[in-house]
């Protein structure tokens, strides 16, 4: 009988796929490690694989011998970090042999060996090494920020690998701190006790920003004055707000007159025709007023970033904001019918008084405040 060749086709696939689940890809490719990882998986799945079991005792043998010829080389070699290059070897042997521990079919087919010391001892020299290259760096009478940052990235690697290594964590805190842009974000300031109140608001919001973005990213560390007095801060930085013209509440009414005519005829009345009523119908017309007042607010805010040692001024931008508040209504005179649905659901508003000023502040505010916010992170970017 002649097999289908489409049911042929998916069974090549199917054994294909199933060879590589077991990891003889891998095998042949010489990823050994990828060979182990991907056998043990097949074979906690199907136990009896018997080609998933060939894979696993040739890949584990040939994984083995290269991590342990690869670390020898290593070990020898005269090269700045090759203990952590050796502890990575070691954690892909105890990985191994972490995962054929857990498969009891795999255990039948090999017995691995365990590296627990001679990982403990990698992790040792390797934090060791980064730790004396970061001591070095901070023991120094005058230390960059570029060089702190540095020192940072020893003790932040340390705390990777070996996270309870003496005081690597303190010690990588006093590097972030030496490391870091230290800036002041000043509240804004408005010349006007009217819309001190209103003002608030753009402090809340910058009160805010302080408290989610302490980092907005790592060596970048803001302060409000009164955190920076508290600490007895010397800040490389400060970024100055100032709210320096604003209008507020500036009121345009206009009124326009038109005379309209209702697009088709509509019933007018009724004549009487040879004895009976009959309906009459023409076109109707009616004369609307429409009203629109627009109250217009808008503010110019003063952003400027300077060197606190210098008093040179580093950035200085002129953000603008504005908020427009529309109230539109309508009257007419006449027959109903002759305006459209929009003219006559306009007529039923009513003429509206508009915020209050100090509300008014407030929403010519909110746009600057997310220009700043932008504008800050922008800057800071390239820190």
């Amino acid at each position: 009988m002649r097999i289908p060749l489409k049911y042929v086709a998916l069974s090549s696939i199917i054994f294909i796929l199933s060879c590589s689940r077991s990891g003889t890809k891998a095998l042949e490719k010489g990823n050994y490690y990828e060979a182990v990882l991907q056998s043990v998986d097949k074979l906690r799945k199907d136990s009896n694989n018997s080609k998933a079991s060939d894979v696993l005792a040739n890949a584990y043998r040939n994984a083995q011998e290269e991590f342990t010829r690869d670390i020898a080389r290593t070990r020898n070699a005269n090269q700045q970090f090759r203990w952590e290059a050796i502890l990575e070897y070691y954690n892909k042997l105890n990985k191994m042999q972490e995962v054929i521990e857990r498969c009891t079919a795999c255990r039948r087919i090999v017995s691995p060996q365990t590296y627990f010391q001679e990982t403990e001892e990698a992790r040792e020299n390797a934090a060791d090494e980064r730790y004396v290259l970061g001591e070095d760096i901070l023991s120094r009478k005058k230390i960059s920020k570029l060089d702190a940052r540095i020192a940072f990235d020893h003790f932040e690697q340390i705390t990777i690998f070996a996270p309870n290594y003496k005081d690597a964590r303190n010690r990588m805190e006093e590097a972030l701190d030496l490391g870091s842009v230290h800036v002041i974000l000043e509240q804004p300031k408005v010349n006007s006790r009217l819309y001190q109140y209103s003002n608030e608001y753009f402090q809340e919001k910058v009160e805010e920003f302080l408290r989610t973005n302490r980092r907005i990213n790592k060596f970048i560390r803001f302060y409000s004055p009164k955190e920076a007095k508290t600490v007895r801060l010397k800040p490389d930085q400060v970024v100055r707000l100032e709210i320096i013209d604003f209008v507020v509440g500036e009121t345009n009414v206009s009124t326009d007159r038109q005379n309209v005519m209702s697009r088709d005829s509509v019933k007018t009345g009724e004549a009487t025709v040879n004895g009976k009523k009959v309906p009459v119908y023409d076109k109707v017309t009616a004369t609307i007023i429409k009203s629109r007042k627009v109250v217009r607010s808008r503010g110019l805010l003063s952003m400027e970033i300077f060197d606190y040692q210098t008093n040179k001024t580093l950035s200085r931008e002129e953000i603008p904001g504005e908020f427009t508040w529309v109230n539109e209504w309508a009257s007419f005179n006449g027959d109903e019918r002759a305006l459209t649905t929009s003219e006559l659901n306009m007529t039923r508003n009513r003429e509206q008084l508009p915020p209050p000023p100090q509300q008014l502040f407030i929403e010519f505010s909110k746009p600057i405040y997310e220009q700043v916010t932008s504008r800050i992170r922008r800057f800071y970017d390239k820190y």
